[in-house]
């Protein structure tokens, strides 16, 4: 951003608009989207020079990844610690339109007209969001470029609007003041429109594709334009309210687009409402969110947040008696005890069950368990590895950091024997060990409600399954 204090020639004409933005207000973006596009014109050493382009930028890689492994890009949960494996994960095109959604959003995030810029990123973000479930519902190729292009479309609005420069504020007020309709007070004002200015930034960005072709012709019949456009327009319609003749109107178009029934599409948009909000806050604009949607759905985000941090406060507690109890005489079954409950209620696990193993290493016994629907209190578990094949726990034995399975991916993992016992769901198995002896493991799932489990869920259930064998370490030590 310009420097405040420092007097300069106003802007005059489009193009001296064009660099006083692309240079002095947004050169993080500008020299992001060229290197990508300069990046990906070669095919044969693309995703190389595409991972260079962002590990060049810490910040930038760190929001890559953290969006990136968000359930909205990445809903199977594969790992993704490196730039290069994010690649390898969800393709180099997505990474580069979500390099390009990143480094807007921080161009845009440290804007000086901070609330005019948040309305902005709040639009854009909207419409991209509704843009890209059009294109998913169409069956699109690539429904990660609409998502961008949609964002993107209104790149001269929001870069004008959300301008530091002294000058540009004088004009904004210019033009709230005017009283005449939006574009005919900036051409007044400025002289040309802020799609005008959208169309030259986009090209000085090497913008391409899809992001071009919305931004250059707005009234295109390419369907995938259209999927951009009406992404926009649900966003206004919704402004103008749920049952508004406005939101009627588009409702009908937008079904005639996609052979939707407008009640799927009301759906549909309110769920892609609550996706936006979430996607904002994802990417860092928390402010922003709050003008996506209805106070309601942001009460309900922060009450989630508010639920997430009590759940820490709980698991910090429970760690707390853990390491008071393993610091003085250790009751193994009041360990145990302390562990299973710190992943049950403290990590919020359906099913929570530990297991010992016999001495020959062919059976698991149940020890304790938390969640189990039993007939009869003294009704326990066991396992024998005595099948074809290795089962979900006597693998998981195998894997000393714990593992998280899923029965789609590891099928033949569960067996007849899991399946009779504990069912076909996804599951977080930990092996307790101690002085390289394999003790038994914990086992936890989300059976009951069904809820997907995290990464977030896995690191705490880890922890406390550590907590059992520093433990037993100690009892071990104390006992020789």
């Amino acid at each position: 951003m310009t420097p405040t204090g420092t007097t300069q020639k106003p802007p005059q004409t489009l193009d001296e608009w064009v660099e006083l933005l692309r240079v002095q207000e947004m050169p993080i973006f500008s020299n992001t989207a060229h290197n990508i596009y300069a990046a990906l014109d070669d095919r044969h050493k693309g995703a190389i020079e595409l991972a260079t382009v962002i590990l060049q930028d810490p910040n930038l890689t760190a929001k890559l990844l953290k969006v990136g492994s968000s359930p909205y890009y990445n809903p199977s949960k594969q790992k993704m610690s490196t730039v290069s494996r994010a690649i390898v994960v969800l393709g180099a095109e997505v990474i580069r339109e979500l390099t390009l959604a990143c480094s807007f959003f921080e161009a845009m995030l440290s804007s000086a007209n901070k609330d005019r810029a948040n309305r902005e990123i709040a639009l854009a973000l909207h419409a991209a969001v509704q843009a890209k479930d059009l294109a998913l519902s169409m069956g699109d190729t690539s429904p990660e470029e609409v998502f961008v292009a949609a964002l993107l479309h209104n790149i001269g609005h929001i870069a004008f609007w959300c301008s530091g420069n002294p000058q540009s504020k004088k004009v904004h007020e210019q033009i709230e003041k005017s009283g005449l309709n939006t574009r005919e007070a900036e051409k007044k004002v400025l002289g040309f429109t802020l799609q005008d200015l959208g169309k030259k930034l986009s090209k000085s960005w090497c913008l391409s594709g899809l992001i071009e072709a919305a931004i250059a012709k707005p009234d295109s019949a390419e369907k995938r334009v259209q999927m951009v456009q009406l992404g926009h327009q649900i966003c206004a319609a919704l402004k103008a309210g749920h049952d508004s003749e406005a939101m009627q109107a588009c409702l009908q178009k937008v079904a005639a687009f996609t052979g939707l029934s407008p009640e799927i599409l009301k759906t549909k948009i309110d769920k892609n409402t609550s996706e936006a909000v979430h996607i904002a806050r994802q990417f860092g604009a928390n402010d922003a969110s709050k003008f996506i949607s209805t106070e309601a759905i942001i009460a309900k985000f922060e009450e989630a947040e508010e639920e997430k941090a009590d759940k820490k406060q709980l698991q910090f507690q429970i760690l707390q008696d853990i390491s008071s109890h393993i610091s003085g005489q250790i009751d193994l079954n009041g360990l145990f005890e302390m562990v299973l409950e710190g992943i049950h209620r403290g990590v919020e696990m359906d099913r929570t069950l530990f297991m010992l193993i016999s001495p020959d290493k062919q059976t698991l016994s149940e020890k304790f368990s938390l969640g189990w629907q039993k007939t009869t209190l003294d009704q326990k578990m066991r396992i024998l590895n005595s099948e074809a094949s290795a089962n979900l726990l006597f693998h998981a034995l195998q894997q000393p950091e714990g593992v998280w399975l899923f029965p789609e991916q590891h099928h033949q993992l569960y067996t007849p024997q899991i399946r009779q016992h504990f069912g076909e769901y996804e599951c977080f198995i930990f092996p307790v060990y101690a002085e390289k002896k394999t003790v038994g493991l914990i086992y936890c799932d989300h059976s009951i409600h069904g809820l997907p489990l995290t990464r977030e869920d896995f690191i705490a259930a880890k922890h406390f399954a550590k907590q059992a064998h520093i433990g037993l370490t100690l009892y071990c030590m104390k006992s020789h």
